[in-house]
């Protein structure tokens, strides 16, 4: 139905609000089992997905770390070297 949620935290350039708000939309998705919600949900589920946003973009302000900042790109290629061990190399 959605795809995996990604750790925005800590990383090297900070996750931006389009992130944050994809992150949002995917929990609402995956909890409520729908991906797009009939006409009579959409407001709650939109209203869902804006307060999740927020109080997740609130929590990656608040959080503290001592470990230096993730590179994207290098996590990424980490990721991709782990998917072709896990399915093949295509």
């Amino acid at each position: 139905m959605c795809r995996n949620i990604r750790t925005l935290h800590n990383f090297e350039p900070h996750a931006t609000s389009e992130e944050v708000h994809a992150a949002a939309l995917q929990y609402v998705r995956k909890i409520s089992g729908s991906t797009k919600p009939s006409k009579a949900n959409q407001e709650a589920f939109d209203e869902a997905v804006h307060e999740i946003a927020h109080i997740t973009q609130h929590l990656l302000d608040s959080l503290v770390t001592q470990a230096p900042p993730k590179d994207r790109e290098e996590e990424a290629a980490k990721a991709k070297a782990r998917a072709a061990v896990r399915y093949g190399a295509a």
